[in-house]
C-alpha cells in the first residue's frame, strides 16, 4: 500500500509493533481485516488521529511502517519539550507535563517530548498514560536500550509481567552485556543468555599485526 506525495513535503517514517497492541483495536490491522487495505489505513488514520495526514504504509507481519506528513510546527515544538525538561529538572513536574502535551499538541510525532511525557507520568504514577506515551514514542524514534527499559518498567507497574520480559529481552538484543537489563530479567524470573564472550585484548593486537 502506497500513495505518491508531491516533492516539497516533508515527511517522517514511524513504525507501528504488532506486540505493543495486541488486544488494541489498531492490533486489529495484523489480523487481515474484512475491509481490506483501505480499512487497514483507515485503522491507522484512527489510531495516529486527525492531524496525522498518512502518505504511505507498508505492511509486513509483525509490523506496519508508516509514513507520514511531517508537521508544520516541528521547531516550536521541539522548543517547547526542551523547555518543558529543564521545568522538570527544576523541580516542577506538573508545569512539565502541561508544556510537553503542549508540544505534543504542535507535534503528535515528537518523538522526544512523547518519550520524556511517558517517563514524567511514570514518576506521577500515571503508568496506563505512560505506557501510551512510551509506545507512540517508540514508534516514532525506533527502539533503544533506555525506551525500552523504560517500557519495562511500567509494564510492571501495571503487572503485565510478560510484555516487561519481552522489552527487556528486545533490549538485551541490542546490548547483550547490558548489566541493568540482565538483573532486571533475573528479577523477573527470566534468566538471561550468556553474553557473547568479548574477544581479548592481546588477540585483537595479535590479528592487526597480522594484517
Amino acid at each position: 500500500m502506497s500513495s505518491s506525495q508531491p516533492p516539497h513535503v516533508r515527511s517522517r517514517r514511524l513504525t507501528i509493533v504488532r506486540d505493543d497492541h495486541i488486544g488494541d483495536p489498531i492490533g486489529a490491522i495484523f489480523l487481515e481485516p474484512d475491509d481490506g487495505p483501505a480499512g487497514i489505513v483507515r485503522r491507522i488514520a484512527d489510531y495516529l488521529g486527525p492531524k496525522t495526514r498518512i502518505l504511505a504504509t507498508e505492511m509486513m507481519h509483525d509490523r506496519v511502517r508508516v509514513e507520514v506528513q511531517s508537521s508544520p510546527f516541528s521547531e516550536e515544538s521541539s522548543r517547547l519539550a526542551a523547555a518543558a525538561t529543564e521545568l522538570w529538572r527544576k523541580g516542577a513536574p506538573r508545569n512539565a507535563l502541561s508544556m510537553y502535551q503542549e508540544a505534543l499538541a504542535l507535534d503528535s510525532l515528537n518523538g522526544h517530548a512523547l518519550h520524556q511525557l511517558g517517563l514524567l507520568m511514570a514518576e506521577l504514577k500515571q503508568a496506563r498514560e505512560a505506557l501510551l506515551a512510551l509506545r507512540r514514542a517508540r514508534e516514532v524514534l525506533g527502539d533503544s536500550v533506555e525506551l525500552l527499559h523504560s517500557l519495562a518498567g511500567v509494564c510492571v507497574m501495571l503487572e503485565r509481567i510478560p510484555s516487561a520480559i519481552g522489552y527487556l529481552e528486545r533490549a538485551l538484543e541490542l546490548e547483550p552485556h547490558n548489566p541493568s537489563i540482565r538483573r532486571d530479567l533475573i528479577a523477573l524470573g527470566r534468566k538471561p543468555p550468556p553474553p557473547p564472550s568479548l574477544p581479548a585484548r592481546g588477540s585483537r593486537a595479535a590479528r592487526r599485526s597480522n594484517h
